[in-house]
């Protein structure tokens, strides 16, 4: 693990990221993260990033999945 020093920067606070650390992520500049508090943990995660169709269609390897959905019991009038 390593140790980052809380640093002034403007009127807020910050911290560097390690380059290992982003690039092992494929973190670069004005990439957005989620910050949040776990127990006494601050976390970062990588956002979810929207795909185009065209970057979606490049990775499809062309298997379809098909599986069952347990919707669970019915709770009032569907009908079956």
């Amino acid at each position: 693990m390593e140790q980052v020093a809380i640093r002034s920067w403007g009127n807020s606070q910050g911290i560097r990221i390690p380059k290992d650390i982003l690039e092992k992520l494929q973190l670069k500049t004005s990439d957005v993260l989620d910050i949040g508090i776990d127990n006494d943990s601050i976390v970062l995660r990588k956002s979810f990033e929207h795909k185009t169709f065209e970057e979606r269609l490049a990775k499809y390897d062309g298997n379809i999945s098909i599986c069952d959905f347990d919707w669970g019991e019915p709770k009032g009038r569907e009908m079956l």
